[in-house]
C-alpha cells in the first residue's frame, strides 16, 4: 500500500472531531479539488504492507483509525486492512471524496462521503449510488465555497433525504466562507446538520502538517 504518513493526534472533523485518533495516510489521488489542503500526497508515499500498517497502529494506542489521503478507496489492499483493524477492536473510519465505489469495505467501517460541490471543480465525477449505502453510524459531507455551493448542497441533501439516514457535515471552505455565514445559511434552511469545522487548523498553525 502507498502509505505517505501515520499519525496520531485528535481527530479534527466529523461527528469524531476532539477524540484521539492514529490517520493513516495514503499517497496518491486522482481528483484536483480547487480548496484541496492535502496536495502534497498527490504524490510520494512509500509502499508498507497491511500487517506493518496494523503494527503501527496498535504500538499507538488509539482506538480510532481513520483511512485517508490523498483519495485511500485507490488502495487495492484498503479493504483488507479495515477488516485487519476491525478484528483487532479498532473503530475504523473512511474519508473518500465519493467517486470511488465502498461497497468493497467491510461491514463496520464508519464512511464518510466527502460530496465535491461545484466549488471543487469536481462534482461532475461524483458516484451518487454511495449516498444510498450510507447508514445512521456514517456521513456526507460538504464543502461549500459560497453561497451557490451552499444551496447545490442543500438541494443534494433534501431530494435524497440524507438528513433522516446518516449525519450531514458543512463544512465553510478555509480562506472562503465565514462559519458565521454558514451558520446563518443552516439556520434560516432549518437544515438538520452539524457545522463541521477542521478544528486541527485552529489548535496548531493552518499549514502545519502531521497534527
Amino acid at each position: 500500500m502507498k502509505l505517505y504518513e501515520i499519525y496520531t493526534s485528535i481527530q479534527g472533523e466529523t461527528q469524531y472531531a476532539g477524540l484521539p485518533c492514529t490517520l493513516v495516510r495514503f499517497a496518491a489521488c486522482d481528483l484536483r479539488c480547487g480548496y484541496c489542503d492535502t496536495e502534497y500526497a498527490f504524490t510520494g508515499g512509500h509502499e508498507v504492507a497491511v500487517d506493518a500498517i496494523v503494527r503501527d497502529v496498535e504500538a499507538r494506542g488509539a482506538k480510532l483509525v481513520l483511512l485517508t489521503g490523498g483519495e485511500p478507496m485507490l488502495q487495492r489492499e484498503l479493504p483488507e486492512l479495515a477488516a485487519e483493524l476491525l478484528a483487532r477492536g479498532f473503530d475504523v473510519m473512511i474519508e473518500t471524496g465519493g467517486h470511488r465505489d465502498v461497497s468493497t469495505l467491510p461491514d463496520g467501517v464508519v464512511k464518510i462521503i466527502d460530496v465535491k460541490t461545484p466549488g471543487s471543480g469536481e462534482s461532475h465525477k461524483m458516484l451518487w449510488g454511495n449516498l444510498e449505502r450510507l447508514g445512521a453510524r456514517d456521513a456526507v459531507k460538504f464543502v461549500v465555497t459560497s453561497e451557490d455551493d451552499y444551496r447545490w448542497s442543500l438541494d443534494v441533501i433534501r431530494s435524497r433525504r440524507l438528513e433522516t439516514r446518516t449525519t450531514v457535515l458543512m463544512s465553510p471552505a478555509w480562506g472562503q466562507v465565514d462559519a458565521k455565514d454558514l451558520v446563518a445559511w443552516m439556520l434560516r434552511d432549518k437544515l438538520q446538520a452539524r457545522l463541521n469545522l477542521q478544528l486541527h487548523k485552529y489548535v496548531w498553525p493552518s499549514d502545519q502538517r502531521g497534527v
